[in-house]
Formats: structure tokens, sequence, C-alpha cells
């Protein structure tokens, strides 16, 4: 086993994932290898329909591949029982959509501290994680705000802070900016940018901003079934 595997990388190994449609099968993507370091983000770019989202679902466990693997901290995972496959979501893999997804009848600490205690941790610990997470974040001055007293870029903050709030290995976004305006999506990004780095977690973003793709470590294009490294393509230019 690899020393990335050791420490908690992502792998997909030859992933296919098919849908039936109608009397005929329609092929998403096939034979799909790539691996994630810790302390690595990369960007998932790719058309409207070319299955990022499908992608991130099989990355996440929220969906099974048609064939091939998963490898989460070195353990192969598509084919556990759901409810292994439930506490590998809990305590090793974080997610930011969208939309953000917060309980508005909660605070952002509040909303930081929710998976810790569902997780079995302590509200002291729970509490202490939330707040330095969210100064991470740099909303230290509103930790006891709802969401709806938070701008958009404000609670997709929190959001990711959430996310990160059980000490993933891996960090899945699905479009994490698109409902942000150009100047508080980037400060967004920087922001993740650096938490990844410094917490360690491998993050894999999908996204249609190619301003921002291009800010991360690497970028892979997903484009007619096929996975693309994007230092492949500068390469050949």
């Amino acid at each position: 086993m690899s020393d990335a595997f050791a420490a908690g990388a992502l792998r997909l190994e030859k992933v296919t994932r098919t849908f039936k449609q109608g009397g005929g099968v329609l092929e998403v993507f096939s034979n799909l290898t790539v691996t994630l370091n810790p302390g690595e983000l990369v960007a998932l770019v790719g058309p409207s329909g070319a299955g990022k989202s499908s992608l991130l679902h099989i990355a996440g466990l929220l969906e099974a591949p048609t064939s091939g693997e998963i490898y989460i901290n070195g353990a192969a995972a598509s084919s556990l029982p759901d409810s292994e496959r439930t506490r590998l979501r809990r305590d090793t893999i974080g997610f930011v959509y969208q939309a953000h997804h917060l309980l508005p009848e909660f605070t952002a600490l509040e909303n930081v501290m929710m998976p810790q205690l569902i997780a079995g941790n302590s509200r002291t610990t729970a509490r202490q994680q939330a707040e330095r997470l969210l100064t991470l974040v740099g909303l230290k001055e509103r930790l006891e705000h709802r969401p709806s007293q938070l701008s958009g870029g404000e609670q997709q903050r929190v959001a990711v802070a959430r996310a990160l709030a059980n000490r993933p290995r891996l960090l899945l976004a699905d479009e994490p900016t698109g409902n942000l305006d150009p100047r508080t999506a980037a400060g967004v990004f920087e922001m993740l940018i650096e938490l990844v780095h410094s917490e360690g977690v491998a993050g894999l973003v999908a996204t249609h901003n190619l301003e921002l793709a291009v800010k991360m470590d690497r970028t892979l294009i997903l484009h007619e079934g096929r996975l693309i490294d994007g230092r492949d393509m500068k390469r050949k230019v």
C-alpha cells in the first residue's frame, strides 16, 4: 500500500458509472483512476452534464460506481455495508455544496458543533473545535449569529468550517461559490485553499469557474467520459 493511501488520500481505481436509459445504457464516465494527496486541493472542471456531481457522489460514498473501487483512508470502501459507509462519511469526509444548508434556528457556532455532537464528541470539545475553525475562516466575531444574520459569503464560510468539524481526511465541494458574487467567491476560495493546506485535507472541488480553478494545486478535466490531468494538456501545448 502506498504512503498516500496510508496518509489518508482518496483514490478512485478504474471507476465506471453507467445508467439504464430506455432500452440501452448511458455511460457517464469509464475507467477513471485518480489519487488525491493530503494537503492538495484539486479542481474538477467540465461542461454541464459531464458527470462532475456524480463523480463527487461516488468519491463521497453517496453513490456506488457501476464498477471500480474507491479507497478512503487506504481501505476499499465501495462494497462496505451501509452502516460502515455511513461511519466513513461521518468520520473521514466533509461535504460543501453550492447551497450552504445551514440549520436556520442555530447559530454559526452551533451549526459547526452539530456534526461533532452527532459523532459523539463532548459539548466542550465540539465548542472548542467550532470556535477554532470559525476563527480560521474569519468569523470570530460572528459565532452567535444565526444564518439569517450572515451574508452569503459568511454563510458559506460557516459551511466550510462545518465540513471540517470532524477533522476529515477528504473534503468534497460541489460548486461551493456558485451562489456568490465574484468578489465574495474569490474570498471564500482563498480561505478554502488556505484551510485545505493548513489542515492537511485532500480536497476535490467541482467548479465552472476557471479563474478559481487555476488557483488550485492542479486541475482535472472531465470530458466525454474521460478524466484528463490539466498538466498533461499543458505539456501538449
